[in-house]
């Protein structure tokens, strides 16, 4: 969530470092590029008492308000991304027009490529502060897992007597936590909404259900820089948000998903403190020599005593990832294919927007500055390349299929090797085998506790199964 947040990776582990309470303890040094991402970072005294002199600007109102309460104050969080668009752009009727018109267009050309139908979705057209409004609902449940569970990693992180200590002053701490938290996330989204194209930007269903949106002036501004046709980029990004949006809404469990694996990977957040105590231990103070002192309080200067956060659930982390790569993936597949006959730039416009997402417009790059949690760019092009074997080898149809459940989407190891999945798909793809009636017809037995004896549903499924295969090698 939280650009105070710096992020790595340690093996398997992600690793995060903020003390969780709305104070960061970096005590300057450190390297350009950690401090510049650290709004919260270096600097000393002065520096800590600024930080918290801007906090407490404006408590009266944005903490008594029902989103000033909890883990991150929401309040202050829209009125500093509200203050950060300033005046938001006016969208005329003729912007409108112009994208339902382009909405409507590609999705006759998409229903070329793919067997997911068209959402049906309402049409709008947003400017900066109506892409905050109504994004922020869903910004809200990916946010509040992460920093509730940071809040609670913190205080689980400390010494039993310090907790006792702080007892008192746990209210307080929490509320100028979730202030913290607040003017960090209002200054991503404020960042954020400048950069945004659509309600399904990044890869994410920010858009509320049955809307598909637009920001078109945020898209003027990006063609200046194009040199393409300006009509030719809104087909392209309407074809972008139009596909996400089939996807979304034909996959109900997607959306679900994406926020489960952020739930079960702030769930497993952990503090270690370990090289502060260590820092501390050598710094010998207990001598009263100045010198030494002096010698000690430099040397300090140069740590970074920002307690590491890390999760126990990095599985979490890397599922995110993968279906960021696969939706991403599909969509930069099936677009080009629908707009290759109708547009003639279409290869410009795909390059020109894998260009964007290296230069800043990307899922892991927004996910970071907002949410908290950062991975590795998803293998945008190489999941594309596995929608176009798929596609090859067993048509379209059958590759949208695989939507279906998320037990038979791809796996990170597919993205890199796709010649098993491809295989799967091809022992399947000309038998009577229905894989979801055959789950739904499991789930039934189950819950109607059909298993007795020593026999089980998935007994019956597979005799089921061995039953029609040979009825088949009988024909």
């Amino acid at each position: 969530m939280v650009h105070g947040i710096n992020h790595g990776k340690r093996g398997s582990v992600v690793v995060m470092n903020s003390n969780g309470f709305g104070f960061s303890f970096n005590f300057g040094g450190g390297d350009d590029d950690r401090d510049n991402n650290n709004p919260f970072g270096a600097g000393g005294l002065g520096d800590m008492l600024n930080q918290f002199g801007q906090m407490l600007s404006g408590m009266g109102s944005s903490m008594n308000s029902p989103d000033g309460q909890g883990p991150v104050n929401y309040s202050l969080a829209q009125r500093i991304a509200r203050q950060q668009i300033g005046t938001p752009a006016v969208i005329s009727e003729s912007d409108s027009e112009r994208v339902a018109e382009a909405i409507r267009l590609v999705e006759l050309w998409l229903d070329d490529t793919t067997i997911l139908p068209a959402s049906n979705n309402k049409v709008e057209t947003w400017n900066e502060e109506q892409w905050l409004t109504h994004t922020l609902p869903m910004w809200k449940r990916l946010v509040t897992p992460v920093a509730e569970n940071m809040n609670n990693a913190q205080l689980d992180a400390l010494p039993e007597e310090a907790r006792e200590m702080v007892g008192p002053m746990l209210n307080m701490m929490n509320q100028m936590s979730g202030m913290n938290f607040g003017m960090q996330l209002g200054n991503a989204l404020g960042d954020l909404s400048e950069q945004a194209l659509s309600g399904t930007d990044f890869a994410l269903p920010l858009a509320p259900a049955g809307v598909s949106a637009l920001l078109v002036k945020n898209l003027d501004r990006l063609t200046a820089d194009l040199s393409l046709p300006q009509q030719d980029v809104l087909i392209y990004l309407a074809a972008c948000e139009a596909s996400r949006q089939r996807l979304f809404n034909h996959v109900p469990w997607l959306a679900e998903q994406l926020v489960a694996s952020v739930e079960e990977y702030a769930a497993g957040l952990v503090i270690d403190t370990s090289h502060i105590e260590e820092a501390m231990r050598d710094m010998n103070l207990e001598s009263g020599d100045p010198n030494q002192i002096q010698d000690a309080m430099q040397r300090l200067q140069g740590i970074d005593l920002s307690p590491k956060i890390s999760s126990r659930n990095a599985a979490a982390n890397s599922r995110l990832e993968t279906l960021f790569a696969l939706i991403e993936g599909w969509v930069h597949y099936v677009v080009p294919k629908a707009l290759a006959a109708y547009v003639p730039t279409t290869e410009k416009l795909h390059e020109a927007f894998k260009r964007r997402r290296v230069s800043g417009g990307s899922t892991e790059q927004a996910f970071s500055k907002v949410v908290g949690i950062e991975f590795q760019a998803p293998r945008i092009d190489e999941a594309s390349e596995l929608w176009s074997r798929v596609t090859n080898a067993v048509g379209t149809q059958r590759r949208d299929q695989v939507w279906d459940h998320p037990d038979f989407l791809p796996t990170a190891e597919d993205i890199t090797n796709s010649a098993e999945f491809i295989d799967s798909l091809l022992d399947t793809a000309d038998s009577n085998y229905d894989p979801i009636a055959e789950i739904e017809a499991l789930e039934e037995l189950l819950k109607n506790g059909q298993e007795s004896d020593g026999y089980s549903a998935e007994d019956e499924l597979e005799n089921k199964k061995n039953s029609e295969d040979n009825d088949e090698s009988t024909d």
